[in-house]
Formats: structure tokens, sequence, C-alpha cells
């Protein structure tokens, strides 16, 4: 199979109406705050039993179509001995990778931050390739203050994104673009749809300068809504409104799935955010999610680090993926909480 059909048919597998990808792709830190707040310890073998429990889900596919993995996972196995990545892909669910290492301050830039991560990237990647990836993330954030993002900043990570994205494809590996704007902040949701215009109109003309071609890329941004500490709480369709006004604005037709990250929402509102983007006119691209926390979250309280709580921890993750698949096609609704 040659570079091309690779994304292509990688491309085709992931963009599916109705899925959405599940990102479980979480540093050691983060795992930690997660796992603390369930009143778990974060040692390699617990993240290895609460991944595998993930992944070993039965119907995940059904309504998810990939999987963000961290790097430690791709070599981890499961109860039964078999490569983490190949029991997702047993059910239809196909192993991705977050390959950026982290982020930290901008020079000169104060407030901004960029990520880091290119030198090697390609040789990381074929190594991936060989444990099973097929599909990779890359996740630049940018603070909304009075002063932030700066344009040094907007410009410096859109570069960066693309040179990651560029080497993606040379490798048969559709990249995951990911521009956080981060909810943190006092911010109108004006302010927020402003930002979002300029870091995603940036990003797309970073991604034709280095070539990347956009029928085999998803981009992975955030809803347009206010900051989490404004005050004024945005109906799902003013969320709606605004992000789809951002996404038409500068998101070429061509690019085949946006998935949304859930960015500090609730599993609730971010599912119920997810289907006001989807209840209006059809749009170029596949409205979907890409959610950590947003999915996982129920599934962890069940399991709580109890290895006998895997079956409840399971049918908590299947129906916030059910239900946030169903938002995907503009058939949820808060009372199917309850059911």
């Amino acid at each position: 199979m040659t570079i091309q059909e690779e994304l292509d048919a990688t491309i085709r597998e992931l963009v599916q109406p109705g899925k959405g990808i599940l990102a479980a792709d979480e540093s050691h830190p983060t795992i930690a705050k997660r796992f603390k707040a369930v009143g778990v310890e974060s040692s390699e073998e617990k993240r290895r039993e609460y991944r595998n429990l993930l992944l070993d889900t039965a119907g995940l596919g059904d309504f998810v179509s990939g999987v963000i993995l961290f790097e430690e996972t791709l070599g981890q196995k499961s109860d039964d001995g078999k490569p983490l990545p190949s029991i997702a892909a047993s059910q239809g669910v196909i192993p991705g990778i977050k390959v950026d290492k982290g982020k930290g301050p901008m020079v000169n830039a104060p407030g901004d931050e960029i990520t880091e991560g290119l030198d090697g990237l390609a040789q990381r990647l074929e190594q991936y390739k060989e444990l099973g990836a097929r599909f990779a993330k890359w996740r630049n954030v940018y603070h909304i203050t009075d002063m932030n993002p700066s344009l040094a900043a907007i410009e410096a990570n859109a570069e960066v994104l693309a040179r990651y994205a560029a080497i993606c494809q040379s490798c048969g590996i559709v990249p995951i673009v990911e521009p956080e704007v981060l909810i943190n902040g006092s911010h109108t949701i004006e302010r927020s749809a402003d930002v979002n215009e300029a870091v995603i109109g940036e990003v797309f003309r970073a991604l034709r300068r280095h070539r990347v071609e956009p029928e085999t890329m998803i981009l992975k941004p955030s809803m347009v809504t206010p900051g989490n500490a404004n005050g004024q709480k945005a109906s799902p369709e003013e969320v709606a409104e605004h992000t789809l006004r951002v996404f038409r604005r500068v998101v070429p037709a061509a690019v085949p799935g946006i998935n949304f990250l859930s960015g500090g929402q609730t599993p609730e509102e971010a599912t119920l955010n997810l289907n006001a983007i989807n209840s209006g006119a059809s749009q170029p691209w596949v409205l979907s999610f890409s959610y950590g926390r947003a999915l996982q979250e129920p599934a962890q309280k069940a399991w709580a680090g109890i290895s006998s709580n895997k079956a409840a921890a399971q049918t908590a993750l299947l129906k916030r993926a059910k239900l946030n698949s169903l938002a995907t096609l503009g058939r949820y609704s808060a009372d199917m909480e309850e059911g």
C-alpha cells in the first residue's frame, strides 16, 4: 500500500457519521490527577488496567472510530497478554498516538506557550507505526487575556502544527491538528470567537505553506464558549452559532472531519453543545467529538481502581459514547441521561 493509500484508508475509517474519537492519551501528571479524584494511585499497572478496561469495552466500535493513546500504552498488553493497540483494532477502533512532548513558556511572549517535540518526530512515527498506530495528535494551547494570545504566538504555534502535520503525512500517518483555545478566563463568547478565528485561520495558512493535504487530516478545535470565569453562561444554541460562524470563515470544506475537544466542559455540557452544533443546516464537514474527560469521567468514577467494577465502568463509558454518537447526528436530548 502506498503512503497515499494508507492516508486515504485511515481517514475513511476515522471520519464516519455517528462516530467519534476517544482521547485516552493523558500524560502521567494528568492521569495522576484524574486517578486521585477517584482515590486511585497512578502506577504503571493501574494505568494499564484502566486503559485495558477502556479498549476492551464490548461495542465501543459502534460509536468510536479511533482512540488516541499515550506512548506508554502502545507497548502495554491486555489482561490476557495481547498488545493493547490490537485490542482496540479488534473492535474496529483505530489506534492513534499523541506525539507532542508538552508545552512550555514562549520566549519573549509573556503569558503565551508553545509545544515542543518536532525533533526526531519522523523516526518516532515509524516506530509507533510498527506498534499499530495509524494516526497522530499534536496539541498547542492558547490563553485568552487582554494581551494574549500575541500575534507572535499565533504564528509560531501555527508553524509548529503545520510542520508536525506535514511530517505525519509523509509517513502515512493521518494528523489530528489540535489548536486548543483555553476556556480559562473571564472573556466573553465574542472574544473567544475572535481568538478562535485568528488562531484557526493562521493554522490553515501555515498548513497550506507546508503543503499539508486537507483531505487527509482532522481538525480538533475548541468549541466557542465564554471563559469559565465570565459569569455569563452561553446556551448550546449560542455556542453552536458562534462556533459554526468561525469554521465557515476559516476551515476549508476539503477537511473531512472536525472532532471537538471538550476543554473543561462537563460530560453533559459537551454532549448538549455538540448536539446543538449538529442540529441545524448540514455543513461540509463531519462534526464529531474527540473527548477525554467528557467521555471517561463517568467510567473512572464507576471503576475507582477496583477490578470487580470493570463491567460497571464499561457500561458507563459505552453510555457516554452512545449519547455523544447521537449528538453527532443531532438526535440527543437531555432526558436520555436518565435512560
